[in-house]
């Protein structure tokens, strides 16, 4: 049976945007993969499979997705009290909100 577009979301899309803001708190901002972990509130046994792709595996190409992902490590950088949970629901919205679901070709699997 297919999936439906959420369970989708939950299983690849919630991941890729997970392994994304990790990898920009990590290259963009300069935290050590344990500092993204706690920062994300994850081990980072979890970031290093972000990290070699064994979680997260899929990859959204679309720019305003990308954008609003540095966007977000930014904002857990500064600390603004905002927490990854709002910050994964925030993409997910603008995900759903400009039709990038896994039925288009804005998603692959790496």
């Amino acid at each position: 049976m297919k999936q439906t577009p959420c369970e989708y979301m939950i299983w690849n899309g919630l991941p890729f945007i997970r392994r994304e803001i990790a990898e920009s708190l990590i290259e963009d901002f300069g935290l050590s993969q344990k500092e993204a972990a706690e920062r994300l509130g994850v081990t980072p046994a979890a970031i290093c499979q972000y990290r070699s792709k064994k979680r997260g595996r899929i990859k959204i190409k679309h720019e305003i997705i990308i954008k609003e992902i540095t966007i977000s490590a930014e904002r857990i950088i500064k600390d603004d009290g905002i927490s990854i949970n709002e910050e994964t629901c925030r993409i997910c919205k603008i995900m759903r909100n400009n039709g990038i679901h896994p039925f288009c070709n804005e998603i692959s699997d790496e």
